[in-house]
């Protein structure tokens, strides 16, 4: 017993050190940078808008519903806006949290495969990598879709364990037969409560991950009957009870969908489903990807460069680890590592599914394979590790302390150097003592939503955008008000402007159209 307390409380102080550790390596700079148009600043002020309008079913950007994705993440920062407050270190917090998680997640699963080392390795492999370390301090919701995506991977492992780690014989009866009636029965009893709880797992994942980012955090569901399929086990199918799951799972995305749905007449399904998934799919979105059935099929091995930027430093070890997988299959079935193959044809299906999926579809963006890297994390500490074993010395360490080291100076010194290149956060800067809550604003030229997050800290009032022609009309109306347009503009529009008005300027870079730009507040206090 007194072993039994120790081995426990062991684990729980590595589960806290990992995921403490882990949140506090992800929210380092996090305060200094400002949210990067346009996702960030989007996610930031719909989660602020829920608050305002005290909606959590619909989320607004701007006034306007914003339909384009499910609320999970919106509702997690709902979260930390009320713990630190509406900024950016509370928008960024929950990915922080979620990657952490992830952390967790992929400890434990590789502790059950091959104990703590292995489960240290993954965790470190993961959290690591430049993709992750970019997103887990991004006020998005890719953190929540892989943390959910993991999971379901890992429970679907488990519900699988028996059929990935036996030889594929079936045991004889007389085959470690207990020592009495009763023990034989609570053996099977603790069996059947293990898959069920599993079972549960892995369906409140689906649908908490298409809470997160919606149909994608199904890919689990594909790389589970793909095993299968590949095993030919069709009685250990009848495990996972699909039509009741995903029933099951439905109903729970429905508890949010439903009220969804009829608030806005069905438009979140048009829209959300419509343009942002059908549409992304077959046509490229916000310039991202390819335009033409040529440039498509050319990009189609597109994930498999990008992979070794988002990987990095792991990656230099892929080329290496194709190697040994490639080995290990011609080697066949009648090898003692036959069992660990199964084990690793479950990862690669799984790794290959995701990549397969968003080779196929027409938008593409590096960290759109980001689900795969957890699965890829194990897949390349089981192997690595394994070498590690025979030799004197592993590269792990040494790659492992360089890395956490440049991250974090990276995440220190970068943010504050480059905040002032944010023109927005700037101008807000600048401009924030003058403004006041009752103040209209607008713009010209210049649409992005971090002028939306940041000054609507301090104003009531929405964006509206305008053209040259109206902006004069807009600023010669009575009350107080401001207007952001591009500095030239500014300069001929309002060259003899009244002695009350207030002028703000300054140079930035608009990260979104990826082109320098001149801003200028025009501000009326009455």
């Amino acid at each position: 017993m007194p072993d039994a307390i120790l081995s426990s409380g062991l684990k729980s102080i590595n589960y806290a050190l990992l995921f403490f550790g882990c949140v506090l390596f992800h929210i380092l700079g996090t305060w200094s940078l400002p949210l990067i148009d346009r996702d960030e600043p989007r996610f930031a002020e719909a989660s602020r808008e829920m608050i305002e309008r005290a909606d959590y079913v619909v989320p607004y950007f701007n006034n306007q519903p914003r339909l384009d994705k499910p609320p999970l993440a919106y509702w997690a920062q709902v979260v930390s806006y009320h713990v630190f407050g509406e900024n950016d270190f509370a928008a960024r917090f929950p990915s922080a949290v979620a990657a952490a998680l992830i952390a967790l997640s992929i400890f434990a699963w590789g502790s059950r495969l091959a104990g703590a080392k292995l489960g240290w390795w993954a965790a470190i492999i993961f959290t690591l990598s430049l993709q992750t370390f970019v997103h887990a301090k991004a006020a998005v919701a890719d953190m929540w879709l892989v943390l959910f995506v993991t999971i379901a991977h890992w429970s679907g492992f488990e519900l699988l364990r028996e059929r990935l780690t036996s030889s594929g014989k079936r045991p004889t009866p007389n085959a470690e037969r207990p020592t009495s009636n009763s023990e034989g029965v609570h053996q099977t009893l603790n069996i059947k409560r293990q898959a069920s709880l599993w079972w549960w797992i892995f369906y409140l994942s689906l649908a908490l991950g298409f809470l997160a980012k919606g149909p994608i955090a199904w890919t689990p569901l594909l790389t589970v009957i793909a095993t299968i399929f590949l095993t030919r086990d069709w009685q250990i199918a009848r495990r996972f009870k699909f039509s009741r799951g995903i029933l099951i799972a439905l109903a729970l995305v429905a508890l949010w969908a439903i009220p969804a749905l009829i608030q806005t007449h069905g438009e979140f399904f048009t829209i959300g489903i419509g343009p942002h998934v059908i549409g992304r799919s077959f046509a490229t979105m916000e310039g991202h990807g390819a335009n033409s059935v040529g440039m498509h099929l050319l990009l189609l091995p597109f994930y498999f460069v990008p992979v070794f930027v988002s990987f990095f430093p792991w990656s230099i070890k892929l080329p290496w680890l194709v190697g040994k997988l490639w080995r290990e299959r011609k080697a066949g079935r009648h090898t003692p590592s036959y069992n660990t193959a199964k084990i690793d044809a479950y990862l690669v299906v799984g790794i290959g599914i995701i990549f397969i999926i968003f080779t196929l579809i027409s938008t593409k963006l590096p960290h759109y394979t980001l689900p795969a890297f957890p699965l890829l994390a194990l897949l390349l500490a089981r192997h690595w590790q394994g070498a590690a074993a025979t030799s004197r010395r592993s590269l792990f360490p040494t790659i492992a302390v360089a890395t956490v080291s440049a991250w974090i100076a990276i995440a220190l010194v970068v943010p504050p150097m480059v905040a002032r290149f944010f023109p927005a956060y700037q101008l807000f800067e600048q401009s924030r003592v003058a403004l006041q809550p009752n103040m209209q604003f607008a713009s010209v030229e210049f649409e992005e939503p971090s002028l939306v997050w940041y000054f609507r800290s301090r104003v009531k009032g929405f964006l509206t955008s305008l053209n040259r022609r109206r902006a004069a009309e807009f600023m010669t109306t009575s009350g107080p008000r401001f207007i952001v347009l591009p500095t030239p503009v500014a300069g001929s529009l309002f060259a003899n402007q009244p002695p009350n008005w207030k002028f703000f300027s300054t140079s930035g870079f608009n990260i979104a159209k990826g082109k320098r730009i001149d801003l200028t507040v025009v501000l009326k206090s009455e």
